[in-house]
């Protein structure tokens, strides 16, 4: 049986990565994009997602096991949804209405919750708040490739 402090969190992975990847097509669209020099492979995002969320829910459990506070938990669950929808709400920008422009003013809004994320879980345990740390970089260089990507292929319509 699962522990419910655990359940939360590993819903929240799950989601996040079965519908970013069902919104994720790399379709003809994707392949005739022009690419920044410094792109990472595609092979890799599927593992460095996976890792991210792994990572993130290990940081919301362990803020749930040094804290009893119900307001910091029940802000930690609806920044952990709204990270979600903003999670999926890009790869459907950028995926399947083919807007990497859309998508890249949407990042700011992604990239600010992962850091609402990270400065809640601060206030009860630092060591758990850093594994928070990768999906904050991860985002700022998929903010990046986002913007370089706009910059080679724009506009968009």
């Amino acid at each position: 049986m699962l522990n419910k402090k655990v359940v939360m969190p590993l819903a929240w992975g799950l989601t996040v990565a079965i519908l970013g990847g069902l919104a994720t097509d790399l379709g003809p669209w994707y392949h005739a994009l022009k690419e920044p020099f410094w792109k990472p492979p595609d092979w890799l995002f599927g593992p460095m997602w996976s890792t991210i969320f792994i990572f993130s829910g290990i940081a919301w459990v362990g803020a749930k096991h040094f804290t009893s506070d119900a307001s910091i938990l029940s802000r930690l669950t609806v920044l952990f949804w709204l990270n979600a929808l903003l999670n999926i709400l890009w790869s459907v920008l950028y995926f399947r209405f083919e807007r990497p422009d859309w998508a890249l003013y949407e990042a700011g809004f992604l990239w600010l919750s992962v850091l609402a994320i990270f400065l809640t879980i601060r206030k009860v345990s630092t060591k758990n708040s850093l594994y928070i740390l990768p999906y904050l970089i991860w985002v700022t260089i998929a903010i990046a490739l986002n913007w370089d990507t706009v910059r080679l292929n724009g506009p968009f319509t």
